[in-house]
């Protein structure tokens, strides 16, 4: 038989558990109230009986045993808590409150405490037995006497208290039990909304988000554990329906991007295929160019590929080194491709720049940008390597170039893949540039960031400045920008 979809819930469940724990304390606290209880009265009960003694056997010792059986009668006659026997020297029961005497221990030489049990008449005629405790004490003339207290009363208080622990247990566990209802629907209603994203997300529907209490300004709440879930829920989402939007533009963008060498290899081939066939030329030039082509296709896959390895395992082989002694090389290679295109190329390296990283493709991140800089700058212009140490401690490396830049609103689109911009469309080139200069700072815990260059004058700029910041060696994560 198929339980009731609470019963098979697994806060119900904790609750029933935390329900039998918290029962099981409370029936041993009332146990223990019983037994102290029972102990005390019991103890009272002695103390009474004890008191009673001192004052019979003071009559004893003082006025002999007359006086002490009078006395005994008196307190019978008058009736009350204590049970009375007096036994004499020979055995005969001298004077007695009870139908059939507790006396047992003959012979005793010191006072004997039980308990016993006697019958008792009530006034409607019943007979009912009934639980006693009291004391022997042995006379010195021979005699013995006992006293002894009813403890009715104190069984009906125990009674009383008894029912009164198991009324107490049953609201314990009947309130235990509402509680734990009530606990359970809560959380299965939060857990349900966020089972209802998920489950949407499931069926394709990647828009679903876990709803949010909004604060009187309109921003998330991040209220308890289920709100916080889902917070987090709804960021992985985002980021989630981020990628998927980015492998659908990427893949648009792939589609769009080799196109055109695609349709120009397949065109010279074919004019290849055409002229080998009239015997006009012999193919070998047509076949070079197609061997171009596909090289350049081969460039742009394994650049996705460095950034896909990037992006999952971050930048293997790191090494402490010099980032001056890398910005120094970097520039040493590009100043004569600037001097050739008929730029201005100058750098400004401080020493000491100790950085962690992978020195190639830091190498490659460096000299993406520095092309990227010498290829969109015309001729005339300017541009500036640096390296140097912010006042926040991390290590940038900066190219300055007075190209046409990019505008405020591209900057953040331009880094992603395959994004270029209309003015580039001319240049060759795959969109992926920068795409894997990102890729390798973030696996060096590292960022990239695009500003205006110097401004627009003489008819160039207003330029670019790309800035690849990095921690210091020793450093476990990026420090914060400056102000």
């Amino acid at each position: 038989m198929r339980l009731p979809s609470l019963f098979r819930r697994t806060p119900f469940r904790l609750t029933l558990l935390f329900l039998a724990l918290f029962a099981a304390a409370s029936a041993a606290i009332l146990a223990y109230v019983y037994v102290a209880s029972a102990q005390e009265a019991r103890a009272r009960a002695r103390a009474d009986v004890d008191t009673e003694v001192a004052s019979l056997l003071a009559i004893y010792r003082t006025r002999g045993p007359d006086a002490l059986n009078a006395a005994l009668v008196e307190r019978v006659v008058r009736g009350g808590h204590y049970l009375y026997v007096l036994v004499g020297r020979d055995g005969q029961t001298i004077t007695t409150s009870l139908s059939d005497s507790p006396l047992e221990q003959q012979g005793a030489t010191s006072p004997v405490w039980d308990t016993f049990s006697f019958t008792d008449t009530l006034a409607d005629g019943r007979v009912v037995r009934r639980q006693g405790f009291g004391v022997e004490t042995p006379l010195s003339g021979g005699e013995r006497l006992f006293v002894g207290q009813d403890l009715g009363d104190t069984e009906a208080y125990l009674g009383r208290l008894t029912q009164a622990l198991w009324m107490a247990m049953g609201m314990v566990v009947l309130l235990g039990a509402a509680g734990g209802v009530i606990v359970s629907r809560n959380l299965e209603r939060s857990m349900g909304r966020l089972t209802a994203v998920v489950q949407a997300v499931q069926e394709g529907d990647l828009k679903a988000r876990a709803p949010q209490r909004r604060s009187a300004r309109g921003q998330a709440d991040g209220g308890d554990e289920f709100e916080e879930l889902g917070q987090g829920l709804n960021l992985m989402l985002d980021r989630l329906e981020t990628s998927m939007t980015s492998i659908r533009h990427a893949g648009d963008a792939i589609a769009h991007d080799l196109r055109s060498p695609l349709t120009r290899m397949r065109a010279k081939l074919e004019v290849a295929l055409i002229d080998a066939e009239a015997g006009k030329v012999s193919g070998v030039d047509a076949l070079s160019i197609a061997l171009d082509e596909a090289d350049n296709l081969l460039k742009t896959f394994n650049t996705v590929l460095a950034i896909a390895r990037l992006q999952a395992g971050g930048a293997p082989d790191r090494a402490v080194f010099d980032a001056a002694d890398l910005a120094a090389d970097m520039a040493e290679l590009y100043e004569p491709a600037a001097e050739d295109k008929g730029m201005e190329f100058s750098a400004e390296i401080e020493t000491g720049l100790m950085i962690e990283g992978n020195r190639p493709f830091l190498a490659q991140a460096l000299a993406n940008v520095i092309d990227n800089a010498i290829k969109y700058t015309p001729v005339g212009g300017a541009v500036k390597l640096r390296a140097r140490r912010r006042s926040s401690g991390e290590i940038e490396f900066s190219v300055t170039d007075t190209g046409p830049g990019v505008p405020a609103e591209d900057r953040e689109r331009v880094i992603q893949r395959f994004v270029r911009l209309d003015n580039s469309r001319s240049e060759a080139g795959s969109g992926l540039g920068l795409s894997l200069v990102s890729a390798v700072m973030e696996a060096h815990d590292g960022r990239v960031q695009l500003d205006e260059g110097p401004g627009a004058y003489g008819g160039y700029g207003p330029g670019l400045r790309v800035a690849l910041l990095t921690p210091p060696a020793g450093a476990t994560s990026p420090a914060s920008p400056p102000a």
